[in-house]
Protein backbone atom coordinates (compact mmCIF):
# COMPACT_ATOMS: atom_id res chain seq x y z
CA UNK A 1 0.00 0.00 0.00
CA UNK A 2 0.93 3.63 -0.35
CA UNK A 3 1.08 5.95 2.65
CA UNK A 4 -0.77 9.26 2.31
CA UNK A 5 -0.52 12.54 4.21
CA UNK A 6 -2.83 15.48 3.57
CA UNK A 7 -2.02 19.11 4.26
CA UNK A 8 -3.27 22.60 3.51
CA UNK A 9 -6.66 22.61 5.17
CA UNK A 10 -7.92 25.61 7.09
CA UNK A 11 -10.53 28.30 7.46
CA UNK A 12 -11.68 30.28 4.43
CA UNK A 13 -14.56 32.64 3.73
CA UNK A 14 -17.37 31.66 1.41
CA UNK A 15 -16.44 32.49 -2.16
CA UNK A 16 -12.76 32.02 -1.43
CA UNK A 17 -10.24 29.46 -2.58
CA UNK A 18 -8.04 26.86 -0.96
CA UNK A 19 -5.67 24.21 -2.23
CA UNK A 20 -5.08 21.02 -0.30
CA UNK A 21 -2.33 18.54 -0.99
CA UNK A 22 -1.65 14.89 -0.37
CA UNK A 23 1.89 13.53 -0.34
CA UNK A 24 2.41 9.83 -1.00
CA UNK A 25 5.21 7.50 0.02
CA UNK A 26 5.86 3.81 -0.13
CA UNK A 27 4.70 2.08 -3.28
CA UNK A 28 4.99 3.62 -6.74
CA UNK A 29 2.65 6.60 -6.71
CA UNK A 30 2.08 6.61 -10.46
CA UNK A 31 0.58 3.11 -10.31
CA UNK A 32 -2.44 4.43 -8.41
CA UNK A 33 -5.56 6.27 -9.36
CA UNK A 34 -5.96 8.98 -6.73
CA UNK A 35 -9.11 10.39 -5.23
CA UNK A 36 -10.47 12.89 -2.77
CA UNK A 37 -13.40 12.22 -0.46
CA UNK A 38 -14.95 14.33 2.28
CA UNK A 39 -16.94 13.71 5.41
CA UNK A 40 -19.00 15.78 7.81
CA UNK A 41 -20.08 14.63 11.29
CA UNK A 42 -22.93 12.16 11.20
CA UNK A 43 -22.70 11.59 7.46
CA UNK A 44 -21.07 8.98 5.28
CA UNK A 45 -17.86 9.74 3.44
CA UNK A 46 -18.67 11.39 0.11
CA UNK A 47 -16.83 11.08 -3.20
CA UNK A 48 -15.35 14.35 -4.47
CA UNK A 49 -13.00 13.63 -7.37
CA UNK A 50 -10.54 11.22 -8.92
CA UNK A 51 -7.58 11.59 -11.25
CA UNK A 52 -6.08 8.92 -13.47
CA UNK A 53 -2.55 7.59 -13.17
CA UNK A 54 -1.18 10.02 -15.74
CA UNK A 55 -3.39 12.91 -14.64
CA UNK A 56 -5.11 13.08 -17.99
CA UNK A 57 -8.56 11.96 -16.89
CA UNK A 58 -10.51 13.51 -14.03
CA UNK A 59 -13.95 12.78 -12.63
CA UNK A 60 -15.94 15.00 -10.28
CA UNK A 61 -19.00 14.81 -8.11
CA UNK A 62 -21.79 17.01 -9.43
CA UNK A 63 -21.65 19.09 -6.27
CA UNK A 64 -18.12 20.31 -6.99
CA UNK A 65 -17.96 20.21 -10.80
CA UNK A 66 -16.79 23.52 -12.20
CA UNK A 67 -15.45 24.71 -8.83
CA UNK A 68 -12.88 22.08 -7.82
CA UNK A 69 -9.89 20.81 -9.78
CA UNK A 70 -7.97 17.65 -8.99
CA UNK A 71 -4.45 17.26 -10.31
CA UNK A 72 -1.31 15.31 -9.61
CA UNK A 73 2.45 15.64 -9.95
CA UNK A 74 3.98 12.17 -10.26
CA UNK A 75 7.47 13.63 -9.96
CA UNK A 76 6.57 14.94 -6.52
CA UNK A 77 4.32 12.01 -5.53
CA UNK A 78 1.59 14.51 -4.73
CA UNK A 79 -2.08 14.97 -5.57
CA UNK A 80 -3.84 18.30 -5.21
CA UNK A 81 -7.36 19.58 -4.87
CA UNK A 82 -7.85 23.20 -5.88
CA UNK A 83 -11.13 24.45 -4.44
CA UNK A 84 -12.65 27.69 -5.75
CA UNK A 85 -15.93 29.46 -5.06
CA UNK A 86 -16.17 27.65 -1.77
CA UNK A 87 -19.51 27.32 -0.04
CA UNK A 88 -20.42 26.66 3.56
CA UNK A 89 -21.61 23.20 2.55
CA UNK A 90 -18.06 22.35 1.43
CA UNK A 91 -17.04 22.33 5.10
CA UNK A 92 -15.75 18.84 5.86
CA UNK A 93 -12.74 16.71 6.61
CA UNK A 94 -11.11 15.98 3.27
CA UNK A 95 -9.37 12.66 2.71
CA UNK A 96 -7.14 11.56 -0.12
CA UNK A 97 -7.17 7.93 -1.12
CA UNK A 98 -5.53 5.56 -3.57
CA UNK A 99 -6.97 2.78 -5.67
CA UNK A 100 -5.99 0.38 -8.43
CA UNK A 101 -9.63 0.23 -9.61
CA UNK A 102 -10.21 2.33 -12.69
CA UNK A 103 -13.37 4.44 -12.68
CA UNK A 104 -14.43 3.71 -9.13
CA UNK A 105 -16.12 6.22 -6.85
CA UNK A 106 -16.75 3.69 -4.11
CA UNK A 107 -15.01 4.17 -0.81
CA UNK A 108 -14.57 0.41 -0.48
CA UNK A 109 -12.44 0.27 -3.66
CA UNK A 110 -9.81 2.60 -2.21
CA UNK A 111 -7.18 0.68 -0.26
CA UNK A 112 -5.05 3.49 1.16
CA UNK A 113 -6.26 6.56 3.05
CA UNK A 114 -4.75 9.63 4.59
CA UNK A 115 -5.67 10.93 8.03
CA UNK A 116 -7.71 13.83 6.66
CA UNK A 117 -7.47 17.60 6.70
CA UNK A 118 -10.19 19.94 7.94
CA UNK A 119 -11.62 22.54 5.59
CA UNK A 120 -13.99 25.06 7.13
CA UNK A 121 -15.87 27.59 5.01
CA UNK A 122 -17.42 30.47 6.92
CA UNK A 123 -20.54 32.09 5.52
Amino acid sequence: QVQLLESGGGLVQAGGSLRISCAASGRTFSNYIMGWFRQTPGKEREFVATVSKSGGVTVYADSVKGRFTISRDNGKNTVYLQMNSLKAEDTAVYYCAATLSYGSRRESDFSSWGQGTQVTVSS
